[in-house]
């Protein structure tokens, strides 16, 4: 029985660890896409340069995919154990009563995520995969933000985009907070992350919507 427990601590704690990766890759991402409001120019030198340097294309970018396949292949299993044992713990403990909506069904809204990412794969990273190593175009520094701007012209993707990221959302609400205590960060600063989790799960879903829907009404 010990056992079966240091392995489930185990798979939290890798579990909100991949959260905490991928969260600082999200901050990182919006603030390259956000930067394509305000300036073109800007837009392609930053994506040209993350496009084109060795370190972030040989190195960073494997290990975000592995991040990602790892953090919601460990959700799914977490998830398909946690409902094999809870029906009698939640009916003792009226566990349902006590959990928020988000965290029942964050298997849910992660799968939300996870076909966004499949969608967003297929836009952007898939054609670039395509355009420097498969077709072998000559390299355009300018190509980038004229790129992203077609794919917001249909409303059905920005439609699915906005929604995906209310998805994203919900999925932050509880899981970004819950991954500092699963790493045992529950100190005298717990409401000050607390405070900021929820800032930060709301704000970045919301700058990326209103990014999707800038450039669909300037397209």
């Amino acid at each position: 029985m010990s056992g079966l427990i240091k392995s489930s601590l185990a798979r939290k704690y890798a579990m909100a660890l991949s959260g905490l990766f991928l969260i600082v890759f999200l901050l990182q991402h919006f603030t390259i896409n956000f930067i394509s409001v305000f300036s073109e120019e800007v837009f392609n030198q930053v994506s040209h340069f993350m496009g084109n340097n060795p370190a972030v294309q040989f190195l960073l970018q494997p290990i975000l995919i592995f991040g990602v396949l790892f953090h919601f292949t460990m959700g799914f299993v977490l998830e398909y154990q946690n409902r094999n044992s809870r029906s009698q713990n939640y009916a003792e403990n009226k566990g349902f009563a006590n959990s928020s909506w988000m965290s029942r069904n964050m298997i849910w809204s992660g799968a939300v995520v996870l076909s966004f990412l499949g969608l967003h794969f297929y836009d952007f990273w898939f054609p670039e995969m395509n355009y420097k190593y498969i077709e072998v175009l000559p390299e355009d520094p300018n190509r980038y933000f004229e790129e992203m701007v077609h794919k917001f012209v249909s409303p059905f993707r920005v439609g699915f985009y906005a929604v995906s990221f209310v998805f994203l959302m919900l999925h932050l609400l509880h899981g970004f907070s819950s991954s500092f205590q699963s790493v045992g960060l529950n100190n005298k600063y717990t409401k000050g992350l607390k405070s900021f989790t929820i800032a930060f799960s709301i704000l970045i879903p919301v700058g990326f919507i209103y990014i999707a829907f800038f450039h669909h009404l300037n397209a």
